[in-house]
């Protein structure tokens, strides 16, 4: 049975279809971008070096029809705020968020709005707030598209998505981000509640 599931998605320009890393795209529409570099379904066994990815993404810049999205702090900022009011609104559960310059990771127990939803609902209000804060033109798209979503299944998956989505700003250099709308893992399962307990045995 599903319980939870880990939501990405990518800043407007991000994660091409020929991404050096590999991605899960098919194919590449754009012409202009798949002269870029060639396709990877899939992500690749041997990842580029970081310098490999920067350059990709600084030609990329002369191709994209916008202009690539890096959310800076106070964009992060006002993206945490929105997440907050759809999580209180819509009345989900977060266990784990980290707020990337160029994608975002949440992490959201099961509810009556499929994945899906919970991401358009997300990627709605932010968008909204960051186009009224006057941080990003109305012509100009904010996010790079509807994300994918990892099924969780078990106590271990969850346990792993935190830390997971926990260590994403501390392996980018950027301090640990602490948010008021995530909830600490309880043990929450379907049909009942497990114990700190029985979650380390």
């Amino acid at each position: 049975m599903v319980a939870g599931f880990h939501l990405i998605w990518t800043a407007y320009g991000w994660w091409l279809p020929n991404d050096p890393r590999g991605s899960s795209s098919h194919e590449i529409r754009i012409e202009k971008i798949a002269e870029l570099g060639d396709l990877h379904h899939g992500r690749k066994s041997i990842q580029p070096p970081g310098r490999e990815i920067k350059r990709f993404y600084e030609h990329a810049i002369d191709v994209l029809k916008h202009p690539l999205l890096i959310l800076e702090d106070e964009d992060i900022d006002l993206v945490a705020e929105s997440f907050g009011a759809v999580i209180k609104d819509r009345r989900y559960t977060c266990y784990a968020c980290a707020i990337m310059p160029d994608h975002i990771h949440v992490l959201i127990r099961k509810h009556t709005d499929h994945a899906e939803t919970m991401i358009d609902n997300l990627q709605q209000a932010s968008r909204a707030k960051l186009r009224d804060a006057r941080r990003r033109s109305s012509t100009n798209p904010v996010w790079g598209g509807p994300g994918w979503k990892v099924f969780i299944y078990s106590q271990a998956d969850f346990l792993r998505a935190i830390e997971y989505i926990r260590q994403n700003p501390i392996k980018a250099g950027r301090p640990p981000q602490i948010w008021k709308f995530v909830k600490e893992y309880d043990g929450w399962m379907p049909g009942r509640y497990i114990s700190r307990q029985e979650i380390c045995n």
